[in-house]
């Protein structure tokens, strides 16, 4: 039976992931972490030829039959932009996990990154994690300080110590800003938060084009491959270390965090995939807001007697726009979408290679879509250089318009409208 669909891991692992053991793993005590050896018998005979019954060799295993755990989790996407949610933005990879399996659309998040990130990775709530905010604000005061104590154990160790490989790939952001140097001390680095593999960067956003990139607690150079993009980069690593890891220890399930740094901003994403969209938006944000509430109607995702909430008074209507700005903002648009399309593209790379090993049937996927709504910090006009904000530099209209065929290319480090960010978190008022 395919076991695949969207839930909340830790609410599903220890009735999934330890139902069943059998020969000597039955006597294993798996409510303490580590695991404890079995007692050894003892021998007075000095040479081991003259023992008659050898001692088994000890190693904890999984439970029999436990599945392999794959999360996948989005970085600012909304409930109004995938289009398995009604959405306008093309997501068929997710569109076919949730036919498959189980679509929850009263799913909560801490609506901020890292507090999601952290209350997911350990089932606990984020400020028991030390996790009150996110990672670059955090504070001496408790439940604040954005180190993870020790009496809260991740999931991914314990797993590990019950016989899973583990691995995460993509977005950390679950170390504190002052402990992500080369220097370390790496405590709360992947690599000691329960994962064997890790590849990625450690903070809240990267280049897609050049990103800071981690193997473990090492800073790697990535590949300088034509049209490299760091999203398809760590699909290839994370579809290398699963096919890898079944190749060597086919008996070993295996759980993957898959964070990919899309689609928070910078919307990094090729050309061809934004071009995809031209002139999807033209209608303007106001238009895609009814569209997408009237299909998430018919989807039946919203009851049919809801209401479009009220959008925020500072956003403008589009109509009374003017041609530029409708212009520049379709534009950023369409290259959100692209970038998001590409993301599930690649999550589906990730499923066909399941499928490839024979695996897919033995795995419990959990797409998340995604940490928190999609984001407004673009502003009211969108920004070509997200670095401009930290300068206190203003950019405006006019400044962008003759960049726009450049936007979301390795030139850029671009934001989006804040009105396209109220519409893909469409019915509601708010986002991230």
């Amino acid at each position: 039976m395919r076991r695949n669909g969207m839930s909340l891991i830790v609410a599903v692992a220890s009735m999934a992931l330890f139902a069943v053991v059998s020969g000597a793993q039955d006597k294993l005590d798996r409510t303490k972490l580590p695991i404890q050896e079995p007692e050894r018998p003892k021998y007075n005979e000095l040479d081991v030829r003259n023992v008659k019954e050898k001692p088994p060799f000890f190693q904890v295993k999984a439970p029999k039959n436990a599945p392999n755990v794959v999360i996948v989790l989005i970085d600012d996407i909304g409930f109004g932009g995938p289009s398995t949610f009604g959405g306008p933005i093309q997501t068929p990879t997710l569109d076919r996990l949730a036919k498959s399996g189980l679509l929850y659309n009263n799913f909560h998040t801490t609506a901020l990154c890292s507090p999601t990130r952290m209350a997911l990775k350990c089932g606990r709530n984020h400020h028991t994690a030390n996790t009150g905010s996110i990672m670059e604000s955090s504070t001496g005061f408790p439940g604040n300080t954005g180190q993870v104590p020790n009496s809260v154990a991740p999931l991914a160790e314990m797993l590990r110590l019950n016989g899973y490989s583990t691995g995460a790939f993509g977005k950390w952001h679950e170390t504190a800003a002052w402990e992500t140097s080369i220097s370390g001390p790496f405590d709360r680095w992947p690599t000691r938060q329960g994962f064997d593999k890790f590849y990625g960067f450690i903070g809240g956003e990267t280049d897609q084009w050049f990103p800071l990139v981690y193997d473990g607690v090492t800073r790697v150079t990535p590949p300088k491959t034509e049209g490299y993009h760091f999203t398809v980069d760590m699909t290839n690593q994370a579809i290398g270390w699963m096919k890898a890891q079944q190749s060597m220890t086919p008996d070993k399930p295996f759980f993957m965090y898959y964070a990919t740094g899309a689609v928070h901003a910078p919307h990094h994403v090729p050309k061809k995939w934004a071009d995809k969209y031209k002139g999807k938006f033209d209608a303007g944000w106001d238009k895609i807001r009814s569209e997408s509430i009237a299909r998430q109607k018919k989807l039946g995702v919203i009851p049919i007697n809801t209401k479009l909430a009220p959008k925020p008074k500072d956003i403008k209507d589009w109509d009374k726009l003017s041609p530029n700005e409708r212009r520049l903002f379709a534009r950023q648009a369409e290259v959100f979408a692209g970038f998001l399309e590409q993301t599930d593209h690649e999550v589906g790379r990730l499923t066909a290679a399941l499928e490839e090993i024979g695996e897919m049937d033995n795995t419990l996927i959990i797409y998340i879509a995604g940490d928190n709504g999609t984001s407004a910090e673009g502003g009211f006009v969108g920004m070509y250089n997200e670095m401009t904000y930290f300068n206190n530099v203003t950019e405006k209209v006019e400044d962008l318009l003759p960049l726009i065929d450049k936007w979301g290319g390795p030139e850029t480090f671009p934001h989006m409208a804040a009105g396209w960010a109220v519409a893909f978190d469409s019915p509601f008022t708010w986002t991230k």
